[in-house]
């Protein structure tokens, strides 16, 4: 198979998109959850770093351009609908733009309180 054509399987949404949790490679914790489109989903492929499309810029990012916080693919997984990925990654720093490892850093209670339950990694 090409990779063409396993790009023409994927289910996309109405805006082009397929969902990608991103988790590490090592111990399975959830980093984030993003989105891709076609050409991201193929660029990620590709470069062996994660790309994602901006749904909120309408562009294009990979993982710790401007960060340093790069996520370096190990495996990539296509779920049994062909609409979402899991993308194992080796994570470099903070998956979270807030500075923690993971972007699920809060838990919430039967009440709806959350409690930050991590530590950012940088205050900056």
């Amino acid at each position: 198979m090409s990779i063409e054509t396993f790009l023409d399987g994927l289910k996309y949404d109405a805006n082009g998109l397929v969902t990608a949790v991103v988790q590490d490679h090592k111990n399975n914790e959830v980093l984030m959850v993003a989105f891709m489109n076609r050409e991201a989903v193929k660029r990620t492929l590709e470069s062996g770093r994660t790309c994602f499309w901006s749904r909120s810029r309408q562009q294009f990012w990979v993982k710790g351009e401007t960060s340093g916080h790069i996520q370096v693919v190990k495996e990539v997984y296509v779920d049994c609908d062909k609409d979402a990925l899991l993308v194992k990654v080796e994570q470099t720093g903070a998956a979270c733009h807030e500075n923690y490892r993971s972007c699920f850093f809060r838990i919430v209670d039967a009440e709806g309180n959350e409690t930050v339950v991590s530590e950012r990694l940088t205050d900056s």
